[in-house]
């Protein structure tokens, strides 16, 4: 079987859809776009190992797991009020 190599934009987009706000499903991103389901989880869990925030699904910030409330934590850690209210704004956080 040949495997299908997928340009960085397309990474990016579907990393994009995957982060707050859009927090869409890996389901529904693989149904639009037509990528497998597991190379989607497999490159969730890449960006999440380099410590990048890619929340395990599409729920609120209220209902994340203590892993991803803990990144936010440490990656917003030295921002100060304007910083922290600019991260969440971007984020559709707050």
């Amino acid at each position: 079987m040949l495997q299908r190599r997928y340009s960085e934009a397309v990474k990016a987009e579907v990393r994009r859809r995957m982060s707050p706000p859009m927090r869409q499903s890996v389901s529904q991103i693989s149904a639009e776009n037509g990528i497998h389901i597991v190379i989607l989880y497999n490159w969730r869990k890449a960006w999440r190992l380099q410590e990048e925030v890619v929340p395990t699904s599409e729920k609120e910030p209220e209902s994340w797991s203590a892993a991803d409330t803990f990144t936010r934590v440490l990656e917003t850690a030295g921002l100060n009020v304007t910083e922290l209210n600019a991260y969440c704004r971007e984020r559709g956080l707050g």
